[in-house]
């Protein structure tokens, strides 16, 4: 299959994995979550069967009427279940490594060997008295017959062919021969190659078969001038004079007790050069009680013909063990055609599987760090340790064993040489017609072609926790062949896939410079895979940037981006592998700014902006991260995006579907934001940049998109522009300390209730905290004195703000004066940017400092102390139970708890690291942490002498002089890094536990399908005290707020005012978890939900104040995790002190409705994490109740605190379908509402608090269908069953009455009067199982209680 076919049909597959489609109505998820990719599989099978399961928004609503009954009920949409939500708030992610574990695979040092010393002591026809010699004996040497000629001409003759056979290995290391040497002419050519080499390796052969066997101390013979003499050289000396590195090979009898000499004289630290130990090696003939072979059929220095000439020696060794010994004549060996390096020939083919097979045996056979010392870093050590696993087969056949220090383990029997045999043997069987005739065309052996074909069959059933592919270093050897070059990348592509494990493989067997090779190479089909393959590697290891821009690496990728026929998903791979090329690398950001990459993404970022098509998700974020990585901490490369009006063609990137694209778009701006940041380096003033026109347009651009983005839904986008505010506030400290004073600056006459909340100051539906609206505040700061009529200087104009309340009565005279001094504002330049965008940025900060997401706060928590501003808390625990005080002014007019303080020095804040909260102190008792004051912190710029203080903590630098160190302290971005993440997992392959999650999901589906017809078909019996199964006390203090049944487990989860949520299994009557939702509760929890409740649920927990935080694991003790948080309400209504949010989730359309004291009902979107629509509420009224539909998406009606009910539909243009006002009877806010069981649109239960339950039906011109009078004037809550005709109401008066949907009662319930004659609160919240006539009812005094009907109860 080809790679093309192979990526396109893989990622077609992931295309759910790596982007969010929204197809026939669900907003489908994928995720980069190695699960989630098995969701995602899942889904796309899902979606294959029930393509109509609901209908497209774009469809009349009376589609959904055709909708399968079945899968109506069960939802295919899965949010929330991505990469960014398994680990956002745990940790910060680190992007691919350039130091540690990853760089083991580079060669330290690569190196050379730049002399080769040979030293032959053959003195021919004189034997030396230690040998007998057999008759007939092994005579050549050097494939010379040294008895075929005069003595010295022989000796000369062997002496140039060795040295030739050397230069095969080594052409440009210099030889040199000594021939029959004495000591002092060894020793002159020792120091001789030494100083020649410099610090390269030199190589140092000893063929000593003229000579006697080296001495038990291990020392060699040489020659006396005469030749009347044996001389012996000790090891010591002949190490004294090499030194290191060096390699030395001895093919001698007994050359083993020179190893062992060797071995002992590092072990003692003889040696007489330093360090010699370390780079040492030693190769021998055999060990030290053997001698060499004397057969004839081996030449006399077999050792060395092994080490130098292994085709010649390997084959005429086998052809006397090979069937062929008959028909081949051994002479023909020597005729083989053809060249060693060219791999079209018989020799060169046979060379070239050599190589593979003696590198794959050593690769699997020696540990991956010597492997890497002697095949990979020295060419020629690689050939002889090559060729020594050659000796030692060949050798060992003779009864001799040549060994090696390092020493290897024996490989002489593996079995990839019967690989090598039938290799040679089929290219032997073609020798006899090659060599008669010349023309003949020679057949290549099908070795490769076998090999790849057992590499793909372990790619197909291997994994990381079984044995490596043995026919990794054989892949490496056929990327050198084009016929196979393409396969053999697609199947290396396949396996670096697997993990960062076989990236680290490859890379250890030395994959490297083989594919920054191919670079070069202009074959087209080759670049998806060589993209891929590099996405890979540089997934792992950002070191290789230096190498790809050395070796012009980086104008193959922008190429490749700027192709119009590659696929999105690929030419996001390139923009990746750019990124990391420009990654804190400056050489290669020159490069590529120089090879045009600016011009290439803004190419395709406008091309996107304009078109308004769907373009890969994937891609757009690595453009926008290419981008900002490309311009950080550079400004030549900031200057040219400035002048391309980059930030208008970025800001749109802000509202993208995708919430990694939003924040990439957020980085990419705020990597902009650092233009000028070099004059700090210089010694200039953060606010003294130089005026430029065109940069402060770009800045006002830039600061206005990031204040859009500010209340997203996501807290990664968040997070990004928390660390941009904090570079911007971080440049225009100054003006926006000015602005930060006088919003603090107490007014005696407080406007307070007259001005509206800047909270509610939104733009439309576009989800900003802060707009246009605030004119006023250009007029602020004028002359260095604090305008009183100007809005930013009443303390509580920002709702939640810890003096939006009586207590801004306070004065505390000289606050102003820590941002300005002697009454003028210490400004030495005009603004750059005007007050009003200054007041905008510090209302940004503080919505940021109160983020409902932990880690965004705390990021918003730094970016306020930048500007001065420091919250600190204190731990006050009230005496005995006395509950807090009422009057907030008292309380913090008490200096003891708090009080606006001025902060003479960071040192009694604890160094900038206590907690900070915004708060205002509640009427409810608290818990123990809360809220205690807030300080001013006094600019340490007019201090200076503070700044070296050792204990003064870590924002100090931040507010001091500027200089380039204190950027480092500002809080660093973290989407490039966790986007890295992506390209490490495995692309091309969904997860193993895909079936798993299947198999769990059609089990749960089975389970609801048949609760369901059993809800729909079985009457429902009574409901009343007898029915109840279980009952437990919560040890709420303050009652259960809220309650939700689980659907697949006997789990019951309630929480109470103080955001306490506990988790009960009401079978074993056991508590599973308790957790708080937040630490600073501010009034209650308004409603649970379970989202992908089919699927592994998650935990939705809306609080009263629109913050949203969803839960995964919070069944389990302690292990619960933040998925993810955000504030679903943006701006109330004036004058309103408490929001009363009201939410509910509908898993059909992945929507999430939240309304409350606003005019709007928001609509997010929690696939996108992003506010998708703000629905205009038609009503002066708030919302009391909204409940969406379960079965139609897109469908919710919403209850309100006048009695009027409106059905929504967002699928219709004008959104709502109908009002009425059922509640006629009576004035009274709609407590409870829900839609009726069943597919019928529109039909709808509502109850006001004035105890009446009206039945309406859109569809029909009444107003109702039905009335109850259930409860008199104190009905608290209402439950209607998903499923089953049944519904439950509760009132305050300790009674719940159950009906069915005709209005006939059911059951009472009345609460008991306890052992101790105490009454029972009243009934604070309903709720009924999704699948089972269940209902779980909370009380004011932390009870919940389960009830069951008859059926239900006897299953």
């Amino acid at each position: 299959m080809a790679l093309g076919d192979l990526m396109t049909s893989r990622f077609s597959q992931l295309s759910l994995a790596v982007s969010n489609h929204v197809i026939d109505g669900n907003v489908s998820s994928g995720g980069y979550h190695e699960d989630d990719v098995a969701y995602a599989d899942l889904m796309s099978q899902r979606r294959d069967l029930d393509a109509a399961s609901t209908s497209s928004y774009a469809n009349a609503v009376t589609s959904t009427a055709t909708v399968p009954t079945t899968m109506a009920y069960l939802p295919q949409t899965v949010v929330l279940c991505e990469l960014r939500h398994a680990a956002f708030e745990a940790s910060a992610p680190t992007g691919p490594s350039d130091s540690g574990l990853v760089s083991k695979w580079r060669p330290k040092d690569r190196m050379k060997t730049g002399c080769v010393a040979l030293v032959l002591c053959l003195n021919i026809s004189v034997d030396p008295p230690d040998v007998i010699k057999i008759s007939p004996c092994a005579r050549m040497e050097c494939w010379t017959d040294p008895f075929s000629m005069a003595p010295q001409k022989a000796l000369e003759t062997i002496g140039k062919n060795l040295r030739d056979q050397y230069e095969r290995w080594q052409p440009k290391a210099r030889s040199k021969v000594e021939l029959d040497p004495t000591v002092d002419e060894v020793k002159k050519l020792c120091n001789t190659c030494r100083r020649y080499a410099k610090s390269e390796r030199v190589l140092f052969h000893y063929n000593g078969h003229g000579v006697p066997k080296p001495t038990a101390n291990g020392e060699i013979w040489l020659f006396n001038k005469s030749y009347t003499q044996y001389i012996p050289l000790p090891i010591s000396d002949l190490d004294s004079w090499l030194k290191t590195p060096s390699i030395y090979v001895f093919d001698c009898s007994a050359a083993g007790m020179v190893v062992n000499a060797f071995i002992e004289l590092l072990d003692c630290g003889t040696s007489n050069y330093p360090g010699s130990s370390r780079d040492c090696i030693l190769l021998a003939a055999c060990e030290a009680h053997e001698t060499l072979p004397q057969s004839a059929e081996f030449p006399a220095d077999v050792f060395t013909s092994c080490l130098t000439t292994p085709i010649k020696m390997a084959l005429r060794w086998f052809c006397t063990r090979s069937l062929l010994h008959e028909s081949l004549d051994s002479s023909l060996i020597d005729k083989i055609p053809g060249r060693q390096n060219d791999r079209k020939t018989l020799l060169g083919e046979l060379n070239w599987i050599f190589t593979a097979v003696t590198d794959t045996i050593a690769w699997n056979v020696l540990p991956h760090d010597l492997f890497r010392r002697l095949f990979r870093q020295d060419l020629l050590v690689a050939s002889l340790f090559r060729n020594f696993l050659l000796a030692e087969r060949i050798m060992r056949s003779a009864n001799c064993s040549p060994i090696s220090y390092p020493m290897l383990p024996p490989t002489h029997q593996h079995h990839m040489w019967d690989a090598w045999d039938m290799a040679a043997e089929i290219c032997l069987s073609q020798l006899p017609s090659l060599v008669e005739d010349p023309n003949a065309e020679f057949q290549p052996s099908s070795f490769f072609t076998e090999q790849l074909i057992a590499f793909e069959v372990w790619l197909d059933h291997g994994s990381e926790h079984k044995k490596p592919p043995e026919q990794l270093p054989i892949v490496l050897q056929v990327l050198l062949s084009q016929c196979h070059r393409f396969r053999a990348l697609v199947l290396l592509g396949r396996f670096l896939d697997m993990g960062p494990w076989a990236v680290d493989l490859a890379l250890s067997v030395g994959i490297f410079p083989y594919v920054l090779k191919l670079l070069q190479t202009t074959t087209p089909e080759l670049r998806q895979i060589l993209v891929f393959i590099w996405t890979k590697i540089l997934a792992l290891d950002k070191s290789c940037q230096v190498d790809l821009v050395k070796d012009g690496g980086h104008v193959y990728f922008i190429r490749f981006l700027n192709s119009a026929e590659a696929y999105p998903e690929q030419r996001a791979m390139a923009a990746f592998v750019l990124a990391v090329i420009v990654d804190g690398h400056r050489r290669g950001q020159e490069a590529c700014i120089e090879a045009g990459l600016i011009q290439v993404c803004l190419k395709q970022l406008h091309g996107f902006t304009q078109n308004e098509a769907q373009t890969e998700p994937l891609l757009l974020q690595w453009l926008c991260l290419c981008l900002g990585k490309l311009w950080e901490d550079f400004t030549e490369a900031q200057t040219i995006s400035v002048q391309a009006d980059v930030p208008a063609i970025c800001a749109p990137l802000l509202s993208e579907p995708q919430p990694e694209v939003r924040a990439s778009a957020v980085y990419a701006l705020a990597t902009l934001l650092d233009v000028g940041f070099d004059s700090f380096r210089d010694g200039i003033g953060g606010d003294e940049e130089c005026d430029d026109v065109e940069k402060n347009r770009a800045e006002m651009i830039i600061i206005k998109s990031l204040l859009n983005v500010v209340s997203d839904g996501s807290p990664l986008v968040r997070a990004e522009v928390a660390v941009a505010l904090a570079h911007f506030a971080f440049g225009h400290k100054e003006h926006l300390k000015s602005i930060a004073a006088a919003y603090w600056k107490p007014q005696p006459n407080s406007l307070l209730n007259s001005l509206p909340s800047l909270a509610n100051i939104k733009g439309t539906g576009s989800g900003n905290i802060v707009s246009s609206q605030i004119g006023p505040l250009t007029a602020m700061v004028r002359d260095g004195r604090v305008s009183t009529s100007s809005p930013l200087a009443t303390a509580g104009i920002m709702h939640g703000s810890p003096l939006s309340d009586d207590s801004s009565q306070l004065s505390d005279s000289g606050i102003l004066n820590d941002g300005v001094s002697n009454g003028e504002v210490n400004h030495s330049r005009p603004k750059p940017l005007d007050n009003a965008m200054y007041s905008q940025c510090v209302l940004a900060m503080f919505t940021l400092a109160r983020d409902p997401s932990p880690r965004v706060a705390s990021l918003g928590r730094r970016v306020l102390s930048i500007i001065g501003i420091e919250q600190v808390t204190k731990s006050v625990k009230p005496a005995g139970n006395s509950a807090w005080p009422s009057d907030p002014a008292n309380s913090l007019s008490t200096p003891s708890i708090s009080g606006l303080a001025r902060s003479t020095s960071w040192l009694d804040i604890n160094g900038g690291h206590m907690p900070l909260t915004f708060r205002t102190p509640p009427v409810s008792p608290p818990r123990q942490n809360y809220l205690a004051g807030i300080r001013r912190v006094c600019s340490l710029d007019f201090r200076p002498h503070l700044m070296n203080s050792p204990d003064s903590g870590l924002a100090d630098p931040l507010l001091g002089s500027a200089s380039g160190s204190e950027r480092s302290l500002l809080p660093q971005s973290t989407i490039y890094n966790f986007s890295c993440g992506h390209f490490s997992k495995s692309l091309l392959t969904a997860s193993d536990d895909s079936e798993e999650l299947l198999a769990k999901r059609e089990e749960q589906e089975r389970f609801a399908l048949e609760h369901i017809a059993k809800c729909q078909h079985s009457s429902v019996s009574k409901l009343n005290n007898n029915s109840q199964i279980a009952s437990w006390d919560t040890r709420f203090e303050t009652g259960t707020r809220t309650a939700l049944l689980q659907p697949f487990s006997p789990i019951v989860i309630a929480a109470d005012e103080n955001e306490r949520i506990r988790v009960w299994n009401y079978e074993e009557a056991s508590l599973l978890n308790g957790f708080d939702n937040h630490d600073f509760p501010e009034k209650g929890i308004s409603k649970l939900c379970l989202l992908n409740e089919l699927d592994d649920s998650l935990l939705l927990v809306a609080s009263s104040d629109g913050n949203i935080r969803i839960w995964k694991d919070y069944t389990l003790r302690g292990k619960q995790k933040h998925v993810t948080a955000f504030s679903s309400i943006q701006g109330h209504k004036p004058g309103v002190r408490s929001l009363n949010a009201v939410v509910d989730w509908q898993q059909q359309s992945g929507y999430l409705y939240a309304s409350g004291e606003i005019s709007s009902i928001m609509l997010w979107d929690l696939d996108k994490e992003q506010l998708v629509n703000s629905i205009p509420s038609s009503s002066d009224c708030s919302v009391s109740a909204l409940a969406s539909s379960q079965v139609h998406a897109g469908q919710f009606a919403a209850g309100f605190v006048d009695g009027s009910v409106r059905l929504y539909d967002i699928r219709t243009p004008d959104m709502l379908v109908r009002t009425t006002r059922p509640h006629t009877q009576q004035v009274a806010r709609v407590v409870g509402i829900g839609f009726q069981p069943g597919l019928d649109q529109g039909k709808i239960v509502s109850a006001s608090q004035a105890g009446d339950i009206q039945f309406l039906d859109i569809r029909s011109q009444r107003d109702t269908d039905l009335t109850i009078d259930a409860h008199r004037g104190s009905l608290t809550a209402l439950a209607v069953h998903r499923h089953a005709p049944i519904i439950a109401s509760g009132s305050a008066k300790q009674l719940i009455k159950v009906f069915s949907l005709k209005g006939e009662q059911l059951g009472t319930i009345r609460y008991q009067h306890t052992f101790m004659a105490q009454k029972i609160g009243s009934v604070s919240c309903l709720t009924f199982h999704p699948y089972q006539v269940l209902l779980a009812a909370g009380a004011a005094d932390a009870c919940v209680s389960i009830y069951a009907d008859d059926n239900s109860h006897t299953r």
